[in-house]
């Protein structure tokens, strides 16, 4: 059973099968093309003999045709009678032939075995030469032995190169699969290619390019939960100056500022663990499963959700354009990436500003377009920003540095270009988001 699922095995199983029927053939045809001759010479002899003893010849001439009248002969057998039957002439032999005669050619069983049978007829005499067709044969097989015969005694050598020369081409197969053998879980160095045949490299760059992506995503996460330790400490560390806080204070007044600021940071913990949740679905999710999405629906139902937060500073929220456009992708994906484009762009909006979202049909996709009236970001600033837990020096505002983090994420999934830039029209900032069509 293993052999069967052996690349090695089946190569050298069908090369020397094939080598064999070939050897076979090669044996069986030149048999039968050395018969087929054999038998040509061996009718022309039978038939110039019966002509010649036809013509009158005498009998004694049938020396020249290798046959000794007196001497027993079992291959080949010459008879002659006369018209009224009496036979006249017979050569010395074992084989007994039926006294009877069928013009031409014709095989005749007789004595266990068959002969080929000629015979010719005069006015005279009645001539009949018959020869055993074991004679043919083995000359034949004789023929065909020599003929055959050193490829018959080169099958072994061929065997044998074949099983050198797959075992040889395999080696590289084989290394490939000690080095495998040989690494560590945390090893992800490529396998070298080196001597790889041409059919085999394909799998080998394949399987280097997994690695290196399995590598990215290991990375990935490493630097992820070391930063998410990292910040979760502080505010972790803060929860808990406030419960003590809480637990010292000795007046109502004391312990209600202490519940409100152990409750506030709460809400901020909480904040930071959901979006690190979020980032780290959006990094690990499948991004060849998509639907359809209608991106202007979308952008309606996040103005309807955000538009209490809005209220409570006085921000203007709107839609200013929605052009009816569906794209390929992910539903809860760009949900959460309009979102926090919105949210983000309310929370650093002072009281009172304008935060205005649109969404535009292009040729090949979509385009949302996310300006605000806020201070905007620093041309500096722009390309930091996506890095996770980075925050701009001075922003007034709190966050834990991660909602530009996913929205690119999400937008990398996507394929999506996603461009920072200063709203014109507001002073803000101006984020561009372009979607494919698929």
């Amino acid at each position: 059973m293993n052999m069967t699922h052996s690349l090695r095995g089946r190569l050298l199983w069908f090369l020397l099968a094939a080598i064999s029927i070939a050897a076979i053939a090669q044996a069986t045809i030149a048999y039968r093309t050395a018969l087929r001759d054999a038998n040509d010479i061996f009718d022309y002899h039978m038939q110039q003999m019966a002509m010649a003893l036809r013509s009158g010849a005498p009998l004694t001439n049938l020396q020249g045709y290798g046959i000794d009248p007196d001497a027993g002969n079992d291959d080949l057998v010459v008879q002659v009678w006369t018209p009224d039957g009496v036979q006249v002439f017979r050569t010395v032999s074992r084989a007994h032939l039926p006294q009877r005669a069928v013009l031409g050619f014709s095989n005749v069983e007789a004595n266990g075995t068959t002969y080929r049978v000629f015979s010719v007829q005069t006015s005279a005499q009645t001539v009949q030469v018959a020869q055993d067709l074991a004679v043919r044969r083995n000359m034949a097989g004789n023929l065909a032995l020599r003929t055959a015969g050193p490829i018959l005694a080169l099958v072994p050598v061929l065997m044998l190169a074949v099983w050198w020369v797959i075992s040889g081409s395999l080696k590289p197969v084989s290394r490939v699969q000690s080095q495998l053998a040989a690494r560590q879980a945390d090893d992800l160095s490529p396998v070298s290619e080196g001597g790889l045949p041409d059919e085999v490299r394909p799998l080998v760059q394949e399987l280097n390019l997994l690695f290196g992506r399995v590598k990215s995503a290991f990375d990935t996460q490493q630097h992820f939960v070391a930063d998410a330790a990292h910040e979760l400490r502080t505010p972790l560390a803060a929860l808990k100056l406030q419960a003590q806080s809480l637990e010292r204070a000795e007046t109502p007044e004391a312990r209600q500022l202490a519940v409100e600021r152990l409750t506030s940071g709460i809400e901020r913990a909480t904040r930071l663990v959901e979006q690190l949740l979020v980032l780290a679905r959006q990094e690990s999710a499948d991004a060849s499963a998509s639907t359809p999405v209608n991106v202007a629906e979308l952008a309606r139902r996040t103005i309807g959700d955000l538009a209490g937060v809005a209220a409570a500073k006085h921000i203007d929220l709107g839609l200013a354009k929605a052009d009816d456009v569906t794209v390929a992708g992910h539903a809860d994906a760009l949900t959460i990436l309009v979102r926090n484009l919105v949210d983000n762009a309310i929370k650093y909006t002072p009281d009172g500003g304008t935060v205005d979202l649109e969404v535009r049909a292009l040729q090949n996709g979509a385009e949302l377009v996310v300006e605000d009236s806020g201070p905007g970001i620093p041309p500096e600033e722009r390309e930091r920003v996506f890095d996770r837990f980075y925050r701009v020096p001075g922003s007034a505002a709190g966050g834990s540095g991660l909602g530009l983090a996913i929205i690119r994420s999400i937008a990398q999934r996507h394929r999506a270009d996603l461009t920072l830039g200063q709203s014109e029209r507001l002073g803000g900032l101006r984020v561009t988001v372009r979607l494919p069509s698929r």
